[in-house]
């Protein structure tokens, strides 16, 4: 999701409101909770397949996920929520959140679509 909104950032595409809402609402979870990378910068770059879950007791970090949905709709880009009580085999964690690399490497966590937003 964070990803998907970076992208759409990145190419130019969110409105101003849109930014202010992404600046801001990535600042606060900076502030608020662990990017794994920062623990091991090579987490992602050595496990391509790798995804981050939010842990169902981070209760706090949930809260502003509608705001990143509402752009991703807006944008026409798809994005499905996932739960499982084992996603994986965890490369790291912490009191939020794990990394994981799914368990069967032939099905990915998640598939990414790009979708030109409309005009």
């Amino acid at each position: 999701m964070f990803g998907l909104v970076n992208m759409l950032s990145n190419r130019g595409y969110l409105s101003g409101d849109e930014e202010r809402f992404r600046r801001t609402t990535n600042a606060w979870y900076d502030a608020t909770y662990i990017n794994p990378s920062t623990v091991d910068p090579s987490i992602y770059a050595d496990n391509p397949d790798a995804a981050s879950w939010f842990k169902p007791t981070a209760h706090h970090l949930f809260e502003p996920i509608p705001g990143y949905l509402e752009i991703l709709a807006a944008h026409n880009v798809p994005c499905r929520r996932y739960t499982s009580p084992s996603p994986g085999r965890v490369l790291y964690e912490d009191p939020h959140q794990l990394v994981v690399v799914p368990a069967d490497q032939g099905d990915p966590v998640t598939t990414m679509l790009w979708l030109r937003p409309r005009t």
